[in-house]
């Protein structure tokens, strides 16, 4: 298993990419940037690259309607030169309450859009002269513009035309088109021993469609990591995050989060999360979270325990352990790790 983080903004964003490349010289492999509605991600991954030299820089996320689709391939192309290869895009849908909230764009057909854009993404970095039909209508045809459009291709050439796209994606339908198309999965509150009820049917039907060229698709899951006797109370910092995305990420019926963790058996936790959270009772939310859902989705304990729930992760088909180091000593949390994950 590789091992990888998400990039830390606690220290401010030249600060945290000096962190990185300490991170890299522990042993991480891949560091992965959130956008968000904060900074935007390319800038930093752009940063982060001229100060690092091994590992891997993923966008996790890029929103898929905040960019057009030969603007993320070009993007995409951009950051991989600069760091040699390294790059991963890794794209996602985002939700309603930020697309709509803060970039003003109709979060609409989700599912549709990331394979299209996918696939023009792959052809900008072939270079192939670009045309699309769908969604993303390539050249834009008369009537929807000047008509004055037409096909082209990538100026430059890539340092790789086969720059691993990955996908974040929760729902049923999601979930088989990324085992389909993509390189590899961000799943979200992966609890690895109920991951296969949840999610197994998904992506064996999308894996049956699969190009054998695309290899085998990678997973990348974990949670808070800290490795000693006594520490299960830092398990208590992911309570008030859990329970954003449990309670607050969506209305009633559109929260993705909220319907996975029913979906794990916590029905009437979730959802008196979600209707506290609602409320504005944040704090009674978060203690609302069962200790048994920030247990499973953690590893944080013993160092015995730690490795049994490295191997929980492995059993269940992640490639990619994603941790969060939490205590004194980061460092050393990922360097154990990665001799543990080798």
């Amino acid at each position: 298993m590789r091992l990888s983080t998400m990039l830390d903004y606690s220290r401010g964003v030249k600060e945290s990419a000096d962190h990185v490349a300490d991170l890299e010289r522990a042993g991480l492999d891949i560091v992965w940037v959130a956008e968000a509605y904060g900074l935007d991600g390319p800038s930093q991954m752009g940063y982060i690259a001229a100060k690092t030299e091994r590992i891997e820089i993923g966008s996790a996320i890029l929103p898929i309607y905040s960019r057009t689709p030969a603007l993320l391939a070009q993007t995409a192309a951009g950051i991989d030169a600069l760091s040699d290869g390294r790059f991963i895009l890794g794209l996602g849908a985002s939700g309603p309450q930020v697309i709509e909230g803060w970039h003003g764009v109709p979060y609409t057909q989700p599912l549709e859009r990331t394979r299209e854009i996918i696939a023009i993404c792959r052809k900008v970095w072939r270079r192939e002269v670009l045309t699309n039909e769908g969604l993303y209508p390539i050249p834009l045809p008369p009537g929807l513009g000047t008509g004055l459009g037409k096909p082209l291709k990538l100026i430059n050439h890539p340092v790789r035309q086969d720059i691993p796209v990955w996908v974040a994606s929760m729902g049923p339908k999601n979930v088989e088109m990324t085992a389909e198309l993509a390189n590899g999965w961000f799943p979200f509150l992966y609890i690895p021993e109920r991951a296969k009820d949840v999610w197994g049917d998904a992506l064996a039907a999308g894996s049956a469609k699969r190009s054998p060229a695309l290899g085998p698709l990678e997973i990348a899951a974990g949670g808070l990591v800290a490795i000693g006797d006594g520490l299960e109370h830092l398990r208590e910092f992911a309570r008030p995050m859990t329970a954003l995305y449990v309670g607050g990420m969506g209305a009633k019926g559109r929260n993705f989060y909220n319907a996975l963790t029913r979906r794990y058996g916590f029905e009437a936790e979730a959802a008196l999360i979600q209707d506290l959270y609602l409320s504005g009772k944040k704090d009674e939310a978060a203690a609302a979270v069962p200790a048994e859902l920030l247990e499973l989705t953690s590893l944080v304990g013993p160092a015995g325990y730690v490795k049994e729930r490295i191997a929980a992760y492995r059993q269940a088909g992640v490639s990619v352990l994603n941790v969060t180091p939490i205590g004194p000593d980061p460092l050393s949390t990922i360097e154990q790790l990665k001799e543990w994950c080798s």
